[in-house]
């Protein structure tokens, strides 16, 4: 008779695989309410050398669980529901992809089509793909849907024809639901295989077949770039490293088309997406030096021992250093957490001939004795990050034990002995992956190098009121731009801290808004003596009845306690009595990491109206006093008055300064402010001395 294994047994038997404690869990029944230590252990299967099949294995165990229990056990787990159809049986993605996803600490609700009718799910907008609340809507694909339609016995021409009709059709499907669809579409490229080539029996038309075929993948990936909801997952790559394509026997008995394994790096491209989608996206790179970005130990053989370029092993190390500053370049953080003396590796980074990476190319270097966890939370504090962002690599599995064991929110990935195969763990997971790189990614570096600078101003100024007034900091509120979309997208998606509600909008989300008549979308820029900050917020609104309804503020964490919101809310207010709004209203819902936002409304006037069970805060403003502009801002305000409001009623200016330049029939309201206001000056600094550990996620 065979007994459960129990997690005390596994306590008093050391150290055992996370796919015993997965099994002794849900034996337990005990799953669902320890599922925040299930992300740490399937990180831990995924490094092994049979990482995928171990996930599908712990993927059929947690498919068990209902979402729902899960997200009433533990509030801040929300599950995502996924729909899935495809040409083929695609029953096989559930276990893989339930494991991905809870890697990510997402529970999967997933609704599976039937056999075929992949067609059928994508033309009918009443199809689970279309539902509401569906965040992914995956449809997989495979060659038959070419081969399968084709005349016998045919040729290349007839291919071509076939490929292009499928084209077209995909297209009319994707702008199908470009409109009607509420999350992502997921198509993929089609692999091409020897069962096909091979029909054709001389080799000019096999070679005229792999031409076609390359065509219309490079078609289906273009298709993503014309449809603002649709993703398309390019298989090519991920064959490359994975066993067959098929089982023939499957593909034939069961329309089984894509193997285990393909089906497994693809519900881990998958999961990266969704985390995309859900702005979870890593910020910061830390990484350890010694036997990492170079070859050696520097304590132990000198600058002259350690090797990145002039050794074939140390070639190795060079090789990984560039690509963290193929990264770098790209808008994540580089630090480096390293156990040795700061000097000796400052003076590598600045001369030795072999480094990639020089001092510049990092934004902390945290090179002393101290517990590395200790030195990632002073990171982290440095840079106003939560640990959340961080993604820390070493090739000690002491200090990765110890990180992920004190900070289990950060991604350890384990480097060993072996440097071969350092970058390929490095990138497997895609952490920081982003939907689409903005200006402000790309200069997001230099931007937190001249944070330093404006610390140095602040600790040689006398009080905050004298920082702020020689910051010199100037603000501009307008409608977004079409080049700033994305950006503004991934303001609402990264944004933890100062976010007041917490919607998360896709990019076609902000257009929507954009779009309409009655919606206001507002970028908030800023720059002061040390630099441009670009888009360092957003501001949306509508019209409610006779009055403006403030959806959501969000402002990075980067420029907080400048004055940059108080200038922004100025701003909108003053708008609002401009077009003729009885009141301003607004809500604060609480979130983990936004609970201090929660005084923001009331410090500019408004008063609060209504709470509810769950924190969220109904504020009203009546617009008889409206808050000034802090004197230390200068203020740029273009505002369009397109929330359907009557008529611009223009109030008697106050003792700021105000140009209201556009007549009456104009739909443009700018006004231009600066002067010194002492009340706001005070306020700021009282801000900053309340808000002293403001460590939450910014973008």
């Amino acid at each position: 008779m065979r007994t459960a294994v129990t997690t005390s047994d596994l306590d008093r038997t050391g150290p055992v695989s996370p796919l015993v404690r997965l099994r002794a869990l849900h034996g337990e029944q005990r799953l669902a309410a320890e599922y925040p230590v299930v992300p740490g252990l399937l990180a831990e299967l995924a490094q092994q050398d049979d990482g995928f099949a171990q996930l599908s294995r712990a993927g059929r165990l947690l498919a068990k669980l209902v979402p729902e229990d899960i997200a009433e056990r533990h509030p801040g787990v929300v599950p995502a529901t996924v729909a899935v159809t495809g040409h083929g049986t695609v029953d096989g993605l559930t276990a893989p992809l339930t494991a991905e996803l809870a890697r990510h600490g997402i529970p999967l609700r997933v609704r599976v089509g039937d056999h075929d009718l992949w067609l059928r799910d994508l033309q009918d907008t009443t199809s689970d793909l279309y539902a509401p609340g569906t965040e992914l809507a995956l449809c997989l694909l495979d060659a038959q849907i070419v081969f399968d339609e084709l005349p016998l016995p045919w040729g290349t021409e007839d291919v071509a024809k076939s490929v292009a009709g499928r084209l077209e059709l995909l297209d009319q499907l994707a702008s199908r639901y470009d409109e009607h669809g509420t999350g992502t579409l997921v198509l993929n490229t089609l692999p091409l295989l020897p069962q096909h080539t091979q029909q054709l029996v001389d080799h000019r038309s096999r070679t005229e077949l792999s031409i076609i075929w390359r065509e219309f993948n490079i078609g289906l990936l273009r298709l993503a770039a014309a449809h603002p909801r649709l993703h398309v997952v390019d298989l090519e790559p991920l064959i490359a490293e994975s066993g067959p394509v098929r089982d023939p026997r499957l593909a034939a008995y069961a329309k089984v088309y894509l193997g285990e394994e393909v089906l497994a790096r693809y519900a881990r491209q998958t999961g990266h997406l969704l985390r995309t989608l859900r702005g979870r996206a890593k910020k910061v790179l830390v990484l350890d030096l010694d036997n990492t970005l170079w070859d050696g130990i520097l304590g132990d053989d000198g600058p002259d021992g350690i090797a990145a370029a002039t050794t074939y092993r140390g070639e190795v190390f060079g090789r990984l250093q560039r690509v963290a500053k193929q990264i770098g370049g790209q808008g994540v953080l580089l630090a480096v957490c390293s156990k040795n003396d700061r000097e000796p590796v400052l003076a590598v980074l600045r001369d030795h001939p072999d480094m990639t990476l020089r001092e510049a190319d990092f934004v902390r270097i945290a090179a002393n004795w101290e517990p590395k966890d200790g030195n990632i939370r002073d990171i982290a504090e440095q840079l106003n990050l939560g640990t959340d962002s961080f993604v820390f690599a070493d090739d000690s599995p002491f200090e990765r034990g110890l990180v992920a064991s004190s900070l289990p929110e950060i991604a350890v990935i384990g480097l060993d002995e072996e440097p071969a195969l350092h970058i390929d763990r490095l990138l497997a997971d895609g952490w920081f992956d982003v939907r689409e790189l903005t200006t402000e990614d790309r200069g997001r570096a230099a931007q937190y190098r001249q944070e330093a600078e404006r610390q140095d101003l602040r600790r040689s100024t006398g009080s905050m009121e004298e920082y702020l007034r020689d910051l010199g900091v100037s603000v501009e509120v307008a409608p977004v731009r079409d080049h700033e979309v994305a950006r503004v997208s991934q303001i609402t998606l990264r944004t933890n801290q100062f976010n007041l509600t917490t919607r998360r909008l896709q990019a076609p989300d902000v257009r929507e808004r954009l779009g309409s008549a009655d919606h206001l979308v507002l970028a908030v820029r800023s720059r002061d003596r040390f630099g441009d900050n670009g888009v360092v917020g957003a501001l949306f609104a509508h019209r409610e009845d006779d009055a403006l309804r403030i959806d959501n503020m969000l402002l990075s964490c980067r420029v907080f306690a400048r004055g940059i919101e108080q200038a922004a809310i100025a701003a909108l207010l003053e708008h609002a009595v401009d077009s003729g709004a009885a009141e301003v209203r607004a809500s604060y819902r609480p979130t983990a990491k936004n609970h201090k936002m929660r005084a923001f409304y009331p410090s500019l006037g408004f008063e609060q109206d209504t709470e509810t069970a769950d924190g969220t805060v109904e504020f009203r403003h009546p617009l008889t006093r409206l808050p000034e502009v802090p004197g230390h801002v200068t203020l740029d305000a273009t505002i369009r008055s397109g929330t359907g409001l009557r008529a611009p009623r223009h109030r008697v200016p106050g003792t700021h300064k105000r140009l209201l330049s556009a007549p009456d029939d104009d739909r443009d309201v700018r006004a231009t402010r600066a002067g010194a206001c002492q009340r706001n000056s005070e306020r700021s600094e009282k801000d900053v001395d309340e808000l002293p550990d403001l460590h939450g996620t910014g973008s």
